[in-house]
């Protein structure tokens, strides 16, 4: 069996892979957590890091932390273990949702997981318009393989039921727009140019409106004037996909971050530029008009992917801010 020392080198590498993950709003709403005994990582969501108006039952919280947990794991296979997940742990600890065991493994068995590790550090939002370029079937399914591994669903629709699930979109944006608290609570994780900030979404990543209307870009700003916000033409026939499960628990949350993260990597892999428009499922009744007529399901992302420009970075929280302490007897190796 091929394993190696959990040193505070490895540590590094595991959460900085682990940080990249979106987050809603980029809250990052993470903690981390060494258990040296049983070579764990504990992974908790920290609900001082909500959005107690567009997320009150901290779906989307749980799936930014879903999120986290994937990359976790795929560093984890990039440094030489298995890791092995145990989902919901401790029924007395509702705030732990995972814990991460770094097992060995044989030498010549490689991971799935570890051709995605270069993709971590690369994959960011991009609001930006795309080009109309088509994106080639076979990246497509192996876009709905990555969800299915995960055990969620990836649907990407036709033409008409893609232009229903942006109208869907676009009606949660205008009641967003008009609705005083969910836009506070947006602006206040806008950060302005030369801000040493740690979270939040800076004003050069925010994108430009769209000239036609058709794309339902987040406006963060509402009537603010904001000069340096453009409007341009994004593509006439947008790619989208809708992630969903069959159930909607907390563990059916996590389980469809870490698919969004995996359908995330593997599009970055291929070139891709993706973005996330979660707006309808902040409202329950467009949140269930998603999933459309006649349909069992639980929506929970919709992502727009295709080719184009990178668009602008957010910043990610160092390792300092997002693990909690280790008792001295627990610290270096485990």
């Amino acid at each position: 069996m091929q394993s190696r020392e959990v040193d505070a080198a490895a540590v590094e590498v595991l959460l900085a892979a682990a940080v990249a993950a979106p987050s809603i709003h980029n809250t990052q709403p993470w903690r981390f957590g060494l258990d040296p005994e049983s070579r764990s990582i504990e992974v908790r969501v920290d609900r001082r890091r909500r959005l107690s108006v567009a997320d009150p039952d901290l779906r989307a919280q749980h799936l930014s932390v879903g999120a986290a947990i994937l990359n976790l794991r795929v560093a984890a296979a990039h440094l030489g273990w298995d890791p092995l997940v145990r989902l919901l742990p401790a029924a007395d600890d509702p705030d732990l949702l995972v814990r991460v065991q770094l097992a060995g493994r044989r030498a010549d068995t490689p991971l799935p997981l570890h051709d995605l590790y270069d993709a971590v550090a690369r994959r960011h939002t991009s609001r930006m318009p795309f080009t109309g370029r088509p994106v080639p079937d076979a990246i497509v399914t192996e876009m709905i393989g990555s969800a299915r591994a995960e055990g969620a669903h990836l649907e990407v629709p036709d033409i008409p039921g893609t232009r229903r699930l942006l109208r869907l979109t676009q009606a949660a944006e205008m009641r967003n727009a008009a609705h005083r608290d969910r836009l506070a609570e947006a602006r206040r994780w806008v950060t302005a140019p030369g801000t040493d900030a740690s979270y939040g979404i800076p004003t050069t990543a925010l994108g430009p409106r769209d000239a036609s209307g058709r794309m339902p870009v987040r406006d963060f700003v509402g009537a603010v004037p904001t000069p340096w916000l453009p409007v341009l033409r994004f593509e006439r026939h947008a790619r989208v996909a809708l992630l969903w499960t069959s159930r909607d628990r907390r563990g059916d949350w996590v389980l469809a971050g870490q698919a969004l993260e995996r359908v995330l990597l593997t599009a970055t892999r291929h070139g891709l530029r993706t973005s996330m428009l979660h707006q309808a499922m902040e409202w329950p009744d467009l949140r269930a008009a998603m999933a459309g007529p006649d349909r069992h399901c639980c929506p929970q992302l919709v992502i727009r992917f295709g080719y184009g420009p990178e668009g602008g970075r957010t910043p990610r929280a160092g390792a300092d801010r997002v693990l909690d302490a280790v008792a001295p007897d627990r610290a270096g190796v485990f």
